[in-house]
């Protein structure tokens, strides 16, 4: 049994269209996770040699840009999600001349926001430290290291693509093997600036933008000698309108959904700098423990949307269905796990970021509000995650928008403007993904409706 799962496991293709789903999922989605938790490692590394070998005011600052960062890289999320599903529906119906076609502007896409995204970033930075409100004392480090962070922003782009053009033939473990190779690099990289170079901040920056290129590298040369239809030959390297226009129609509104997360998170950062360099630090310390649960629940959303976009691909409506209650279960036990584990070792864990008792404190005031009831959000990234696959983003777009965005909004200029608390502003999180999921609920249940009318029903009864 444990050979045949390991097999599976080390394979770089798998079977989405025919057999058992739970052990597929299970081998789809964990490489994806921890491809994740390899991307905060980058940022987690950077939060834990400040914080030993600088000081907190340096930690604060790369807290404070942490919502600034996750503005932009949800968009590069967001639009690379669409291009995995225009990819998985097109080799679902077995349309390998449009599935190559995908492939290819997906590549080219991606480079050309990425610049765009360096550019508009840096235009921003002064607006954003006016709209955070930074304090004084770790303005100019958050400025800095924002600066030479946006530098790496392409690449960071190119790999994000490059890692939905293999996840949508089911294969997570490549851009896994990629991201650990450059996150043990930036390791090394912010030892050697910061203590050998002692470019502080900058340094760990520059060495951060240096994985980024480098995670992307590795996939474009694995992607150059891949077999099969997700092989890149540079000789039909071109942008296809009709394969861009579908991979913008799916990924820009999934983009939108990431950014409205990043926005109200830019509120609240602004919220939480106004109470302190301690809480500042706090909250990215705890932000960073917490961000990587967020990753396994991301990774089994993004699961249903490629398992779900193969199978509509080959007009498998109830294994649509199946494959969305197998993730929702799957996600929910290794939350509940996960949750767990992090309450029992919170102290610890915080304090590898800084041994500060206040800063340990205030940590661990985040965690209880905020890992704790993710649970929540099991159903709301995939039941999102799942209208994705089937080709509808705007839905859960707009519901985030609503129901993330405003309720946050209302929370801070309300309740935390009469209460100016941490924990009252952490509990915004949980009151906002429980009112967002029912409306990703209702709305799911509609497009389900609709679509078993036109189900056959012989697939309805499996369903």
């Amino acid at each position: 049994m444990f050979n045949k799962f390991a097999k599976k496991f080390l394979s770089h293709e798998i079977d989405m269209l025919h057999g058992s789903m739970w052990d597929k999922m299970i081998i789809f989605a964990l490489p994806l996770a921890f491809t994740g938790v390899l991307q905060q490692l980058l940022n987690a590394a950077d939060v834990a040699v400040l914080g030993q070998y600088v000081g907190k005011h340096a930690m604060a600052a790369v807290g404070n840009n942490i919502s600034v960062i996750g503005l932009l890289v949800s968009l590069f999320m967001g639009l690379s999600l669409g291009a995995n599903v225009v990819i998985a529906q097109n080799i679902g119906s077995g349309k390998q001349d449009l599935a190559r076609q995908a492939i290819h502007t997906a590549f080219l896409f991606s480079f050309i926001v990425g610049l765009f995204a360096v550019v508009a970033g840096e235009l921003m930075v002064n607006p954003f430290m006016d709209i955070l409100g930074v304090p004084t004392e770790v303005a100019d480090m958050a400025e800095e290291y924002l600066r030479i962070y946006l530098l790496g922003m392409p690449m960071a782009g190119v790999y994000n693509f490059e890692a939905a053009i293999f996840r949508s033939r089911g294969d997570t473990g490549t851009p896994l093997l990629a991201l650990f190779a450059a996150s043990m690099l930036n390791i090394v990289l912010n030892l050697v600036f910061v203590l050998h170079f002692s470019w502080g901040i900058g340094g760990v920056a520059a060495a951060t933008a240096t994985a980024n290129t480098v995670s992307a590298l590795i996939l474009l040369v694995a992607l150059c000698r891949a077999d099969g239809i997700i092989r890149l030959n540079f000789a039909e390297m071109k942008i296809t309108r009709p394969q861009l226009a579908k991979i913008v129609r799916i990924g820009l509104p999934a983009g939108i959904q990431g950014m409205v997360f990043s926005l109200s998170n830019l509120l609240i950062q602004s919220a939480i700098n106004s109470l302190g360099a301690d809480t500042m630090a706090a909250s990215a310390a705890a932000f960073t423990i917490e961000i990587n649960v967020f990753c396994f629940l991301n990774a089994f959303g993004q699961t249903a949307t490629t398992f779900v976009g193969q199978n509509f691909g080959a007009r498998n409506y109830a294994r649509c269905i199946r494959a969305t209650k197998t993730s929702l279960l799957l996600n929910a036990v290794f939350m509940l796990v996960l949750s767990v584990f992090i309450l029992i070792f919170a102290d610890p864990m915080l304090s590898f970021f800084n041994d500060d008792k206040n800063v340990v404190a205030l940590g661990k005031i985040r965690i209880l509000y905020v890992v704790m009831p993710e649970i929540i959000n099991v159903f709301l990234e995939g039941l999102s995650g799942a209208l994705r696959g089937y080709g509808v983003s705007m839905i859960p777009a707009a519901l985030t928008l609503v129901g993330i965005c405003g309720i946050r909004i209302t929370w801070v200029y309300t309740l935390f403007a009469q209460t100016p608390t941490y924990e009252v502003l952490m509990a915004t999180y949980p009151v906002s993904w429980l009112v967002t999921t029912i409306f990703i609920y209702i709305a799911y249940r509609f497009y389900i409706k609709h679509l078993f009318m036109t189900m056959p029903r012989h697939r309805q009864k499996e369903a």
